[in-house]
């Protein structure tokens, strides 16, 4: 590993402080989320936490025992980013959006728009001029982490008016915090960091919710359109930068260390090969939220 690259992982140190922090506000949002009796807003929080927690384990897991050939490899990744990806855009476009634009269509379009923008810009500044075989992935937590806060935010300042908890509720959780769980925690096995990097992401509903929820501000439908649209904006960045593009540069083509002048070599015609695994598997992804979402 490189110097530079070891500049962008966090040491172990700083993850522990990061998970004890990140314990301490957990059990303190919920000590006070439980005084004040927000049982729905504690119920999300935590099924959140706890759906994307299982994910990165199951993530964790089929990134630590990767066996089999080289076209093997690239088949079973080329399913998970797909299926992943494909689970996260369906189920963005199913949930997220329309209460994004439920607030304020205009600027809830608007929100949308300065998260996929936002997301690009911290992916990029976060992780400057990457060289082969070195990607970041650092910014893939900062933008979840957000994308977790933004939602929080409005989860607890509309917390009055919330529909009660259901499947559907319950589908809109599981459809997009278990797949980014799992896609997000196999990239920083993939680069060498700690899988619980993605505690901040997994808590960040919870303890950003359940502090607006005892406040309960007064703010317009604009606000929580433009902050929802932008969490909505930030997840749909990562859920397309997980679909499995197979050119060089790609993850699959670092999966594979193809190197830039080895394009034409067997190597690279593996990945090549896995092109039609990456479009049925983004398709999988999606028709199975889309089946879910229908027996529902």
């Amino acid at each position: 590993m490189s110097s530079r690259t070891s500049t962008r992982t966090p040491s172990p140190r700083a993850v522990r402080w990061t998970t004890g922090l990140i314990a301490c506000g957990m059990g303190l949002v919920t000590a006070f989320g439980l005084v004040a009796g927000l049982m729905k807003l504690l119920a999300i929080g935590w099924t959140a936490f706890l759906v994307m927690m299982a994910g990165a384990e199951m993530g964790r897991r089929a990134e630590t025992h990767v066996v089999g050939t080289v076209a093997r490899r690239l088949r079973r990744l080329a399913w998970a980013y797909g299926l992943s990806s494909g689970a996260m855009i369906t189920s963005a476009a199913l949930f997220l959006v329309p209460n994004a634009v439920s607030h304020d269509v205009s600027f809830g379009g608007l929100g949308i728009a300065l998260g996929i923008v936002g997301g690009f810009a911290i992916h990029t500044g976060l992780s400057p001029q990457a060289s082969e075989g070195e990607a970041a992935s650092i910014p893939v937590v900062w933008v979840l982490s957000m994308h977790s806060l933004g939602a929080g935010l409005v989860i607890g300042a509309v917390y009055a008016t919330m529909p009660a908890l259901g499947a559907v509720l319950g589908l809109a959780i599981v459809s997009h915090k278990g797949p980014a769980g799992y896609a997000a925690a196999r990239r920083l096995r993939r680069r060498g960091a700690s899988v619980l990097l993605l505690l901040a992401p997994a808590a960040a509903v919870c303890i950003a919710a359940v502090p607006v929820g005892l406040i309960d501000p007064p703010t317009s439908d604009a606000f929580h359109a433009v902050v929802f649209g932008a969490a909505t904006g930030l997840f749909l960045h990562v859920a397309i930068d997980f679909l499995p593009r197979c050119g060089w540069g790609s993850e699959l083509s670092r999966a594979a260390r193809v190197r830039p002048d080895s394009q034409s070599g067997p190597t690279a015609r593996r990945v090549g090969n896995v092109r039609h695994h990456a479009v049925w598997s983004t398709l999988a992804g999606s028709m199975l939220v889309v089946g879910a979402w229908a027996l529902l």
